[in-house]
């Protein structure tokens, strides 16, 4: 996959790191001379120093095949006008953005590009942990038809059979993605067993929610 990340900030760098160690092809555009030198230095993704606003800049870094489009920049208007560019000018399908104002989010969302707001995530992690007890939303997909959720398992004594996933009934349009368990992360399989404690991460519907929840915590319905 080829990725084009704009901006060389700290959340720019860890990106590029993160995606160029797992085999991507990374390019970041950056205005800021230092932090070009920054991340020369500590990536081996290449790195064009201009304004990715700019359609020359947008140009060199080859952003008509790039497979998204990544801005990270703190400036919410800068990074509104290099998405556009990209998905207008260069016909880019995909483009995400780091969104600082969360009453920005709507507009990013009109025009196709994909937001990411921390300051909403929290709230809504607060908001959703005290009014929906054991689930809790992470974030909406695909204009809220998909929910990423997390369920915690209460802690207590392991039940006398192993529950796996397998034997679970789980809805057909939910799908466990994490195990968390301790300082592990297990990637779950048929026969992976929800333990007392662990923490599930699982996408699902908004109208399946409730029976996703009964089925892991073994409640009847």
């Amino acid at each position: 996959m080829y990725i084009v990340i704009i901006g060389g900030g700290r959340i720019g760098r860890h990106i590029a790191r993160d995606m160029s160690d797992k085999g991507h092809e990374v390019t970041v555009i950056e205005r800021l001379a230092h932090r070009c030198e920054q991340l020369v230095v500590e990536t081996d993704v290449l790195v064009i120093e201009g304004d990715a606003c700019d359609v020359r800049y947008q140009e060199q870094a080859h952003v008509d095949r790039a497979d998204v489009v990544v801005a990270t920049t703190h400036d919410d208007d800068d990074n509104l006008v290099a998405c556009q560019l990209a998905k207008i000018e260069f016909g880019v399908r995909r483009a995400i953005s780091r969104v600082t104002t969360p009453k920005n989010v709507e507009i990013f969302e009109i025009l196709g590009i994909e937001p990411v707001s921390s300051t909403r995530l929290i709230s809504e992690l607060l908001e959703n942990e005290f009014s929906v007890g054991e689930l809790i939303h992470l974030t909406s997909l695909k204009g809220g038809r998909v929910q990423l959720v997390e369920l915690r398992i209460p802690p207590g004594p392991p039940p006398a059979e192993p529950r796996t996933l397998a034997t679970l009934d789980l809805p057909a349009e939910s799908i466990v993605v994490a195990v968390f368990r301790d300082n592990e992360t297990v990637i779950p399989q048929g026969s992976t067993e929800i333990r007392p404690g662990d923490e599930i991460v699982a996408l699902t519907t908004p109208e399946l929610e409730a029976r996703l929840t009964a089925v892991l915590l073994g409640r009847k319905r």
